[in-house]
């Protein structure tokens, strides 16, 4: 059976509306026989805690004015979340547990690790109830049932054995976390936070497949979300890093959540309760994620120095107090870091071998690459100094550096060393296909477009693609040597491969750059946009494909905040689609656009004279390489066709290829057949041109080959493709041959059109309007 373990935090899990939202996050996202791990709502263990510490204390008064603190809470559930018999039962338990806890403590039996168990254990048994109101056949299990040590060392064999024996059935298991028993049947915890434990722990025993963390965030942040609005969320962690993190205090990942993970292929994931359909962040093992950088805060901490620090002796501290403890070595010595309000409990444990170094400290860590990590510290105190933060102690490690510091790193602070430690190494990864003719002038330029991009992303050009062949560095390929590199390294590709090759790629953000002319290409761009990847087209396929396929692309693009980029798929590297885009956001409405957008149609008609065949020119066109291979794709007048249909749909309208109507440039049967059979019939060509080309003389005008959309005022549409005659002495009659020209009126241009005239071929103006692009896109992610 392929199971999912889910894990539900107390801030899933604090009020009625949340119970219900996590309910229907499972409705979703669970299959029978999946297992759900909750921990205790809200501050339900803090109160507990509470509760246990005025009990020891001896403080009757405190001991009942928390206890009522607790029934309050978790009445609250129940009476908005039940009714009927339901809430009666419900009712009448929680009101049996709360006076058998006053009976114990009134007898001095009650015990800490029972006690504090009490908050899973209401968590899911109200979820399980609340999931079979809702017609889910669910069942809540006390992970005691599940879980044993002995000695403190979990007994794997035994409790793989327990939770197959017990998880068999096609319900929705709701397991408690942060509980489990000894062999003599007595309550341990497993730390404080210990319910992600539980999820992998128990993950590892079922052999699920994955295991989603559900909290209050969205993933895992380059530093608080909450307090940096720029924080970068990761779409993979290392679990290393993600461990290091959750030592040092991270709230995501806890301590020990990753180890009953090591070796296994299952899949963690970190997902937002509050937003489900947000992207998660993978947890994924060493050598699928590159080392990222985060800031993490502390606050309220005392740093200690221990004597003889025993082997385990931590994580029985961390047991004493539910709270992870981060410990480190300098010159033999161990230190460590401790939640100031138990510093007194840890003393009383490690009596008369402990000093307090320094007391009440806040500041953070820096976590980063090893062979970035002094740079950036040097960075970091100049940055305190400069805002005159005393730093009563640092430390660095071969992954992190601490910085223990008199005042807390608030969000004015916190942003400012975000912005220059971690935003500055923002990465882009860039895969390019196509790279002939024009890709090749592309990468020409890019070591210098690179390099001015450098001080804003820290940009690579991961990938190169031609025809069936790839060349894939995840690093990053050294461009100016790529020819070599390319004959060393390039393999075979097919889709699967190539899409697979790109989703693993770990970058903040990937870009895939077509400079292709294939349709088969294009129809890949779904795959690329599942795969995190914003889009840069010179390959007119997709802008003009199906109407439903192109509006689900966009769909799938505005749902996970990617661009797409083609403005050289009109007008090489005129910024026609950057003018329509100023105008229309800037309040004026677009009414009509003419022009010629085929520089081989421009310099075929801007070039005619009468004196010469129109065939001759066609050939001596295709011979310098103005035409496609065969010239009559470009007489077909299909390419002007498409160009058409991707400035119409940049106004936001709903056409299709087949609605806009198209006139060739030739007799339509000279299509037929081929390139020999048409220059057996080169004649009929010549005779078709001249008789147009005459016509438009005897009327005083221009022969051109043009693209026309007008909108009405009532809004409908007409769109053609085919011969006009241009007025003596107009912008389309005068057009320089191989220029492109585009005539636009507008509410506020209606007199006076704009006219947008320039080069609309040509390798290195068409290089020039990617790059155009690519600079565009990095200042939409910057």
């Amino acid at each position: 059976m392929t199971r999912v373990v889910h894990k539900f935090g107390g801030s899933s899990l604090s009020s009625a509306s949340r119970y219900q939202a996590v309910a229907q996050i499972i409705l979703g996202h669970c299959q029978s026989g999946d297992c759900v791990v909750v921990s205790a709502a809200g501050k339900t263990t803090n109160t507990l805690v509470k509760l246990w510490q005025s009990y020891k204390q001896q403080d009757q008064q405190a001991f009942s004015d928390v206890l009522i603190q607790l029934e309050k809470h978790q009445s609250e559930l129940v009476d908005e979340l039940f009714s009927g018999d339901v809430y009666r039962a419900l009712k009448g338990q929680l009101d049996a547990e709360l006076v058998a806890i006053t009976q114990l403590a009134q007898k001095s039996e009650l015990q800490e690790s029972p006690l504090l168990a009490h908050g899973e254990l209401w968590s899911a048994r109200l979820l399980a109830h609340y999931l079979n109101e809702l017609k889910v056949a669910a069942r809540s299990i006390d992970a005691r049932q599940l879980f044993t040590l002995h000695d403190a060392q979990l007994l794997h064999q035994q409790n793989k054995a327990a939770c197959y024996a017990q998880l068999q059935d096609a319900v929705v298991y709701v397991i408690t976390g942060f509980i489990a028993q000894d062999c003599d049947k007595n309550t341990v915890t497993l730390g404080r936070n210990g319910s992600d434990y539980s999820a992998t722990l128990l993950a590892s025993y079922i052999d699920a497949c994955a295991v989603s963390i559900w909290t209050d965030t969205q993933g895992v942040y380059s530093t608080d979300p909450r307090k940096v609005s720029s924080a970068l969320k990761y779409p993979k962690v290392c679990r290393a890093q993600a461990n290091l993190l959750a030592r040092l205090g991270n709230p995501v990942l806890h301590a020990k959540t990753l180890s009953p993970l090591k070796g296994s292929n299952i899949k963690l994931q970190v997902r937002s309760s509050y937003d489900p359909e947000a992207s998660p962040t993978e947890i994924v093992k060493e050598g699928y994620s590159k080392a990222k950088r985060f800031i993490t805060t502390f606050e309220n901490l005392d740093l200690v120095r221990v004597e003889n620090l025993a082997k385990g002796e931590v994580r029985s501290l961390s047991q004493l107090i539910q709270h992870s403890i981060h410990h480190f070595t300098v010159n033999g010595e161990a230190y460590l870091l401790l939640p100031a309000t138990f510093t007194h409990i840890v003393a009383q444990q490690l009596a008369g071998r402990i000093n307090i170094v320094e007391s009440n400290l806040q500041g953070g860590a820096l976590v980063a690459p090893s062979s970035e990590l002094s740079g950036l510290k040097q960075q970091a105190e100049q940055l305190f100094h400069d805002r005159e933060v005393v730093v009563r102690f640092a430390h660095q490690d071969s992954e992190y550096a601490l910085f223990l510091t008199d005042q807390a790193l608030d969000s004015d602070l916190l942003a400012v060393l975000h912005d220059k430690l971690i935003n500055k190494g923002r990465e882009l990864a860039v895969i390019i296909a196509g790279i002939g003719n024009v890709g090749d002038v592309f990468l020409q330029q890019c070591e210098q477009q690179i390099t001015r991009l450098q001080s804003q992303f820290d940009l690579k050009v991961v990938g190169l693609l031609r025809s069936k062949e790839m060349m894939f560095s995840p690093s990053g390929i050294e461009l100016s040597a790529w020819q070599a590199q390319w004959k060393n390294e390039a393999q075979s590709y097919n889709s699967k491969s190539l899409v697979e090759h790109i989703s693993e790629l770990d970058y903040e953000h990937k870009v895939v750059i077509d400079i292709t002319a294939s349709e088969a290409f294009s129809f890949l761009y779904p795959d690329f946009v599942a795969s995190d990847c914003n889009l840069i087209s010179a390959n007119k396929y997709a802008g003009t494909a199906d109407r439903n396929w192109y509006q689900s692309l966009r769909e799938q693009q505005r749902e996970r905040n990617l661009h797409w980029r083609y403005n050289t798929s009109v007008g090489a590297g005129l910024p026609i689609n950057f003018a329509l885009a100023d105008l229309q956001n800037s309040g004026d409405v677009i009414t009509s656009i003419e022009g010629v957008f085929s520089g081989t149609l421009s310099w075929l008609c801007s070039s005619f004279t009468a004196d010469q065949k129109f065939s001759d020119l066609v050939l001596a066109a295709q011979e310098m390489g103005y035409t496609e291979p065969d010239p009559r794709e470009d007489l077909s007048g299909r390419d002007m066709q498409r160009k058409l249909l991707i400035l119409a749909r940049d106004l936001g309208l709903e056409l299709d290829v087949d609605d806009i109507a198209l006139e060739p440039l030739m007799p339509v049967y000279l299509a037929e057949g081929s390139w020999d059979d048409f220059l057996a019939k080169r004649d009929e060509l010549d005779t078709f041109y001249a008789a147009k080309y005459q016509q438009a003389s005897d009327e005083g005008k221009a022969l051109r080959y043009t693209g026309q959309l007008s909108i009405s005022d009532s809004g409908k549409v007409t769109a053609k493709v085919g011969i006009a005659f241009a007025e003596a002495g107009s912008a389309i009659a005068n057009l320089t041959p191989g220029d492109n020209i585009f005539v636009i009126k507008s509410v506020w241009y209606e007199q006076n059109p704009l006219v947008i005239q320039g080069p609309g071929a040509g390798k290195e103006v068409t290089a020039a309007g990617i790059h155009s692009d690519l600079y565009w896109l990095t200042q939409q992610l910057k």
